[in-house]
């Protein structure tokens, strides 16, 4: 799947959750989404989680 088809599935997700439950719907299901997008980027194997664990920490150097 592309991404813009990507892009336009999860807009119209996020439109029809607004529509539908409010604000409050609308920004459970932004956040759910998200949390989503990072597991399924770290099951593939293209997030390092370690790594951001200690950019959270501030434990990580830009160079």
């Amino acid at each position: 799947m592309s991404a813009t088809v990507s892009g336009m599935a999860l807009g119209a997700t996020l439109a029809i959750s607004g529509l539908v439950f409010g604000f409050w719907g609308f920004l459970f299901v932004a956040l759910f989404v998200a949390v989503g997008a990072v597991l399924g980027r770290a099951a593939e194997g293209r997030l390092d989680v370690g790594g951001v664990m200690n950019a959270l920490r501030g434990k990580s150097s830009p160079s």
